[in-house]
């Protein structure tokens, strides 16, 4: 079974997609269907669940998963309540990504092409901590990206616990079904 935060999105649907074209059904969506039409993303697809994110960590219990696939956040780059997006982007990856490395799940999860802000330090793919330390992100959306991915390569920097496998993916501009 895999989980797909963030799976009525843009990305998370098409992801959700994928999983189906290559077999699985099983598939768990987390995240808030709201009353925008989000679930027309959904429609076509073969889920096993639709959690919401308030009910996610009750939901993950002791469950045995193949993969966690952590899409969710709050994506405006125009954000501006840091709280919400520091808890919804840093606070609730970290948390992901500690049950991840407890029960020995991979873990894939979404950072950003935010996080090098205006690109003066370059795009480079160099993710050691000093590497990462010279970017300086532009809004707070790529702020909350960076602040995750500074935490996860120092915990395995340090060779703290972390899943058996994991990656972040920074997007840069993406486009296709499901983007509105």
């Amino acid at each position: 079974m895999f989980l797909v935060t963030g799976g009525a999105g843009f990305i998370g649907s098409n992801i959700v997609a994928s999983l189906n074209e290559a077999g699985r059904a099983d598939v768990v969506v987390n995240d808030v269907l709201g009353a925008e039409g989000k679930w027309r993303n959904l429609q076509k697809r073969q889920v096993a669940d639709i959690v919401p994110p308030a009910d996610l960590f009750r939901w993950l219990g002791r469950r045995k998963l193949d993969g966690v696939i952590h899409m969710g956040a709050i994506s405006e780059t125009t954000a501006t309540d840091g709280d919400l997006v520091v808890e919804t982007n840093f606070r609730l990856s970290l948390r992901l990504l500690d049950w991840c490395a407890d029960t020995g799940t991979p873990f894939i999860y979404a950072s950003s092409a935010a996080t090098f802000g205006s690109g003066e330090q370059g795009f480079s793919d160099d993710y050691s901590s000093k590497a990462l330390r010279r970017l300086k992100p532009m809004n707070l959306y790529g702020w909350s990206k960076h602040l995750f991915d500074l935490a996860l390569i120092e915990r395995a920097e340090r060779g703290d616990k972390l899943p058996p496998q994991w990656a972040g993916l920074k997007f840069f501009n993406v486009f296709g079904p499901n983007e509105y």
